[in-house]
Parts: C-alpha cells; structure tokens; sequence
C-alpha cells in the first residue's frame, strides 16, 4: 500500500512568520504546511506541487509581504496581480489573504473589488493570540469546501462498483454528491471491485453500491439508493396524520420543514430526488445572508436538513408525488407516490422547477456521457484540461462555469441573449469577466452535437443571423430555463399559462371566498400552499424561496386553526 501523500498548506510570510507558523500547526497532522518567506518563490512551489501529482489545498499570504504603512495603490495591485497569478498556475487551491490588525482597515478597503472578482476567497484578521476559533472556523470551512470538490475522501461511506461513465452510475454519484456523502466509484476488476462482487452473495448486477452498514447492494435506480439511507413511503404507518406534508427539498421546503416542525407540527418533507433542490448543485452561493465567505449548495441544504430533523421533521427522498386527493369534510390530504400514500392535514407544494431539455437527439444520447444537466459539482473533476460549454444564462450557470473553470482548460457560456446583464448577478459576471479560462458567447444556441463514444463536439447557431458553425467541445452543460413541476397537482389548484402554482391574489375571482383572495401563499385549494419557484410570481433566488418557506407556516397554523 503507498504511503499518503499529505495536502500542502503553503504559508507566505516574511516578519509575522512566526505568528502563522504557530497557528497552522493544529493542521500539520493532516496537511504539509510549508513556510516561504519569499513571493518570488511561490510560484515555483505550486507548479512543482502540480507537477508531482499532490494536492495544493491552500495558500495562505500574509499582506505584509506585499505592502506596509507607506504603501501605494500600485503595491496593492502588484499583490492582488500576484494572487491571480498563482490560481492562474493551479485553480483549484483556496487562497486565504491575512492581515495584521494596524493595517486590516486600509488592507480591506484597497482589497474588497479584488476578492468580489474572485482573485482570492477570504481576508482575514490575523490572529493576535491563542485560540482564535473564528480565524480557524474560516481556515477550516475553506479546507472543507475544498476537500469535498478536489481530493479524494480520505473516508468512503459509500463505495461503487460500476463503470465511472454509465449513465446510471453518474447519477448516482450526483446523488452522493448533493447528499454530501463521500464516496469513490471503482472499476469491477480491481481489488476493491473484486472484494465487493465477492461480499455481495448473489449474481453481480452492477452498478453495486456498498452503504455504511446496510452492506451490499444491487441498485437500478436512484429511489433505491436513496430508500437505503431515508426510508419508503410506505414504511410509514398507515394511521399517520401529519400536519404538514411539504413536497420538494429545495430551499423553500427546507425552511418550511424547520420553520414548521419548530413550531410543533409533525411534519413529512418527500423529495424526488436530492435534498437542496436546485441550490444543491450550486459550487458556491457569495450572496446568501450570514455567509460571507459564500456556502456551497451541498452545505446549505445538509445544514437546513439537519436542523429539521432536530426539530423531528421525518425525510423521504427518491419518490415521485404522483398525485394529490385533496382534503374533504375534515378527511387529510392524500399524497400518492409510488411507494405509498402519506396523510397530511396541510400540504405545502415547493416542488421548484427542472432544467429544461435541450430536445436534441444527438446531445440527449450522450446525456452522462460529455452532456450533463446541472451536474457541474459532480462532473467538473473529469473537465481536468478540457474545453466545456456551459448553456445557461442564469446564476446557476454562472456558479456552474466559475467552478468548471478550476479544472477545465476552456470555458464558454452560451447565452441566447445579448449578454448576461439581464438574467445573472451582478457579482457573478464580475467574477466571469476577470476569469480569463472563461468566455460568454452571447446570441448562440446548441443545434446538435455527437461523438464516438463520448461528447466530441457540438455545433452552435447564431440566433440573429442563424448560421451555423461546428467546434469541439469535451463537456456540456446544460442550465437552460426552467419548468415547474405540476403535473402531479389536482384540477382544483390553479396555474397560471406557464403552469406554474397561482397564490393569493393571483387566484383567480371565482375561487375567492366570500369576495376575499386566498391568503399569500395559500392556492385556489384549501389547505394547500405553495412556496418558492413553483409559484408563480416569485423571484427565483435562494433566500427569496427561503423567506416564502419560513412565511408559509404561519399560514398554515392559520388553516389548521379552522379545523
């Protein structure tokens, strides 16, 4: 067996070394932390780093390096010039910048536009003595995000055997990932292969999954591995009555989910596939309240889970809603899935909306192979050195292409409009803009693609003047649009044109009661809610939906208060 190679931690420091060298070396366990005293020599470091096959974790630059009290704005240029060169060398490392506290102020001020473009991930105080768990909190959600988008799990709760490229086997492993899961996929005649077809005691149908203690087993879908750590449906007694039954695991959902249970309502959430929804595969979420260094998707939503949980609320993930028998004189909602009914006195629809399909045959037969739909967290490790397309306009396709960018030679995105102005944040495109691997091709569409085996290339149009041309292209992802999820819903809830959910005033006038609208959230049903994108009308960002889960459990306290 080979010896670990430890992750490096690289500490640029001159003056305060000693300080640093101190604090990081509760780290020197798991990490090689090195000093250098000398910028010059940095870069030098990381691309022998690269070049041996290590892991670069993180660099850690003491400003003082750089600039001092009689410093200028070209001295704080030439540092922040010298920390995008270093990413520049290796994308992948997360780069820390302290400074020490005389001069934090000034250092933040003539920072900030630099770190809002993505020259490097946080500024920190320098710590002034022991024990400073803030500054290690920082240093060690930074190594977190990290470990769970570059290096191998040290631990695999779950390990695969399968072909890393079959269609079912990505899946699976976007499953693993969303549910933050660390796991590796291994090829049927390797050592570990051969010992898990071994142990599973029958005749090997693969992909097999090895689950913490459930042992082996033998999965044809994602509901079957997700049932392996989350349950059925039909494992809940059949007299069970909640009060509320939420419908989708997306930021929305969650927040309903803890908001609710908190307050004292048994509460069921099912989710068809991962719990974080769409947010869940986003890299890094930067305007999301209380975070300031930014949360990934996968981290938002495990959090928000475990704190429902807490509270008691019960998950069941991998089900379909198939439909929904709305309550009658005093009967509960009934919420058919596949796997069985669940009883609730309120249901809260916060299904979202799905990526729409591109409709291309030759693109959707190569869909895991070259060709993903939001899968960037889970694909962007086998991007290393290719070039990738991502189509999309929105934020989701930003977060998607910035990631992408750490380990794909090119990126493009593909926009059908002029630009991103009118669909993406602000700070997003400024990150683009200053990432030189990334380009935006704007007024394009995706008109076909092929390949051998994999995605080979794909062949563009122009939207304005409609010709067309072909390029390579090694990984596509798709981010385009969205459509919500009601087909499942009852002809007594009203949608509007689009079919998203109507609530409150949009209700139509003949499902008011007594000349009065429906409550904000409440839909032409009673006793049925809907929150976060699969409302009409509503703002299609994380807190927005966050603050529409949290606002709807009152409303339902409202409703079964009548009951």
């Amino acid at each position: 067996m080979l010896d670990r190679v430890d992750p490096v931690i690289l500490l640029v420091a001159d003056a305060d070394a000693e300080p640093l060298e101190r604090e990081f070396a509760r780290y020197q366990r798991d990490y090689d932390v090195r000093l250098i005293r000398s910028a010059d020599a940095v870069a030098d470091v990381i691309h022998e780093v690269s070049a041996t096959g290590d892991h670069l974790a993180m660099v850690v630059t003491d400003t003082s390096v750089f600039v001092d009290d009689r410093s200028t704005d070209e001295d704080y240029q030439r540092l922040l010039h010298t920390l995008h060169r270093w990413r520049q060398t290796c994308p992948t490392f997360r780069s820390l910048v302290v400074s020490p506290f005389e001069r934090f102020l000034t250092d933040s001020e003539q920072l900030r536009h630099g770190q809002a473009k993505g020259k490097f991930d946080a500024l920190l105080l320098t710590p002034r003595g022991a024990r400073d768990e803030e500054f290690h909190t920082a240093v060690t959600e930074l190594l977190s995000d990290w470990g769970s988008t570059v290096a191998d799990p040290e631990v695999e709760a779950v390990r695969i055997v399968g072909d890393p490229h079959d269609s079912l086997t990505v899946d699976l492993r976007d499953l693993l990932v969303r549910m933050g899961m660390p796991h590796r996929v291994h090829e049927p005649d390797s050592d570990v292969g051969r010992e898990i077809i071994a142990s599973y005691g029958g005749e090997p149908t693969l992909p097999l999954v090895d689950v913490l203690t459930k042992g082996v087993i033998a999965v044809h879908s994602t509901r079957e591995l997700a049932a392996a750590f989350y349950g059925r449906p039909d494992e809940i007694p059949e007299d069970t009555v909640y009060d509320l039954c939420i419908v989708g695991a997306g930021p929305s959902g969650l927040a309903a989910a803890v908001y609710g249970a908190s307050e004292g309502l048994s509460t069921v959430v099912l989710e068809s596939e991962a719990i974080g929804g769409q947010a869940g595969t986003s890299s890094m979420i930067r305007n999301y309240l209380g975070f300031p260094r930014g949360i990934s998707g996968m981290r938002l939503a495990q959090r928000a889970r475990l704190q429902a949980t807490r509270f008691g609320t019960r998950f069941i993930t991998g089900w379909d809603v198939a439909g929904l028998t709305p309550c009658e004189e005093g009967v509960p909602h009934l919420v058919h899935t596949d796997g069985g009914d669940v009883r609730a006195r309120a249901v809260v629809i916060a299904t979202g909306a799905a990526y729409r399909k591109l409709g291309v045959p030759g693109i959707e037969a190569l869909t895991g192979r070259g060709v993903f739909y939001g899968s960037a967290m889970t694909a962007a490790r086998e991007m290393e050195g290719l070039d990738v397309v991502v189509v999309g306009g929105g934020n989701s396709a930003g977060q998607a292409a910035l990631h992408l960018a750490r380990f794909a030679k090119s990126v493009t995105i593909c926009v059908r409009r002029d630009g991103l102005d009118d669909t993406m944040s602000r700070y997003l495109i400024d990150e683009i803009e200053y990432n030189e691997r990334i380009q935006v091709s704007p007024c394009c569409e995706v008109v076909d693609g092929g390949g051998a085996a994999q995605l080979e290339w794909i062949e563009l149009r122009d939207t304005k003047t409609g010709e067309t041309h072909r390029r390579n292209c090694e990984g596509l992802f798709l981010l385009i649009g969205a459509d919500p999820r009601c087909e499942w819903l009852p002809p007594a809830v009203d949608l509007d044109e689009r079919g998203f959910v109507l609530t409150g005033r949009d209700v139509p006038p003949e499902a008011w009661t007594d000349g009065l609208p429906p409550a904000s959230l409440a839909t032409s049903a009673l006793g049925i809610f809907a929150v976060g994108d699969v409302r009409s009308g509503s703002m299609k960002r994380v807190a927005a939906a966050s603050g529409e889960g949290s606002s709807v459990v009152p409303l339902v306290h409202a409703f079964l208060g009548t009951l």
